[in-house]
């Protein structure tokens, strides 16, 4: 499988104690400082992975922007805009679907912006 259309799909909390999703090239680093810009936030901090599957319904390794047990605000990273396809988990370890990231983000009621460390 091509690395650079692998994406996953990352769990935040904000100050304002409300949760959100980016979703990031699997090989980039989140930039939280334009993450809690992006969701017009103070600050912004991944959750435990420990508190992963009881918020979202899913286990580490398979959190899939979709289907979680609570809608959250989600963003792409805005480097998948320009991608013909790319591919997410399904929601289980291994398992992944391979998408259109603008459909997608139709599906996912989600924006794209940027979201990585350069």
């Amino acid at each position: 499988m091509d690395r650079n259309i692998c994406f996953k799909t990352l769990v935040l909390e904000g100050s304002d104690k409300n949760h959100y999703v980016c979703v990031i090239p699997i090989d980039k680093h989140l930039d939280l400082k334009k993450a809690s810009k992006c969701f017009k936030l103070k600050s912004i901090k991944m959750i435990l992975q420990k508190e992963l599957e009881l918020l979202t319904g899913y286990v580490h390794g398979g959190c899939s922007p979709v289907g979680m047990k609570t809608k959250f605000k989600t963003v792409f990273d805005e480097s998948a805009k320009n991608m013909e396809k790319f591919l997410v988990s399904a929601g289980k370890v291994r398992n992944s679907i391979i998408v259109n990231p603008i459909e997608f983000a139709c599906f996912c009621d989600a924006d794209f912006a940027d979201l990585v460390v350069k």
